[in-house]
């Protein structure tokens, strides 16, 4: 089982043509993604060969779903195309969307977030690593060989400390990893994977990966004290962080007392999370909560 992205999700690319989206294509192919085929008006019609795996170009989201029966869609477009790709995908009745794309201005991604949930259609980001199913499907830019098929959920703010996770704890594996992004405006939150984690007969333990900055969180927190019995280990990033500047991602800013680690962290403890001071602890709580023994160091 894995929430969202199975071996079965047919992936469209919107930009698979150009540097990044042609680099990342030949990395899902090779994870086992059934890439279908990318989206480029002005290609319609080639082919272009991935290590003797020729993926056909559409001249837009509804004919390639018309065609392939596609399901995902990717999306490595410029920030100034991204909401016009997002809206695109979710007028074709994509289910889900995948918007790796960074530096979107936030009123169009409070645009097509509203418009994509209005039409059905799920959105992964923006400025994301998106999310990779272990052994079934990778869409996104998440490293594909750093972990197993395993009993982990985990959802995360930071790209760079899924991987992390993801790697500390290679030897239980994960059901899915989602990268939800750190910008102010996401389509998908902790809370969303939270309640498909807890559904999924095959997700023992959830991590949850937060970052300083706005309320996710604590009502994150809140949702699990109402509704999520599986055990929870949290890991937020940004003790460290000075009051007012912005550390790394758009959303990732602390006013006053609001938005701090050490508030979310509280928040978190109070309904039963284990919280890592760092990510090798919060691997360390991991194996505890599955009372696993730590594996022997590798060579």
């Amino acid at each position: 089982m894995a929430i969202y992205l199975t071996k079965e999700s047919k992936v469209l690319v919107q930009g698979m043509t150009g540097g990044e989206g042609m680099k990342h294509t030949r990395r899902m192919l090779a994870a086992g993604t059934n890439v279908v085929g990318g989206v480029n008006p002005r290609k319609a019609g080639r082919t272009v060969d991935f290590d003797e795996r020729a993926v056909p170009v559409f001249g837009s989201v509804a004919e390639g779903i018309r065609a392939t029966g596609a399901d995902v869609t990717v999306v490595f477009v410029p920030p100034a195309f991204a909401k016009a790709a997002v809206v695109e995908a979710a007028d074709a009745g994509i289910g889900l969307a995948v918007v790796i794309t960074e530096g979107i201005p936030v009123h169009d991604s409070v645009a097509f977030t509203a418009y994509a949930k209005s039409k059905g259609t799920r959105i992964i980001g923006p400025n994301c690593p998106g999310l990779i199913t272990p052994g079934q499907s990778n869409a996104g830019i998440i490293p594909s060989d750093i972990t197993k098929p395993g009993r982990i959920g985990l959802v995360s703010k930071s790209g760079t400390l899924t991987y992390q996770l993801m790697y500390e704890l290679r030897d239980i594996g994960f059901s899915t990893c989602v990268g939800i992004g750190g910008d102010p405006v996401v389509g998908t939150t902790h809370i969303d994977c939270l309640a498909a984690f807890q559904d999924d007969p095959d997700t023992d333990l959830i991590v949850l990966i937060g970052e300083i900055g706005g309320d996710a969180e604590e009502r994150a927190a809140a949702y699990i004290r109402e509704h999520v019995t599986k055990p929870v280990v949290g890991y937020i990033a940004g003790f460290t962080a000075p009051e007012g500047r912005t550390m790394g991602h758009a959303g990732a800013i602390v006013s006053g007392s609001s938005g701090t680690a050490r508030a979310k962290k509280e928040a978190l403890e109070a309904v039963g999370v284990g919280v890592g001071s760092t990510p090798s602890e919060t691997a360390k709580l991991v194996l505890a909560r599955l009372e696993v023994r730590p594996p022997v160091p590798h060579s």
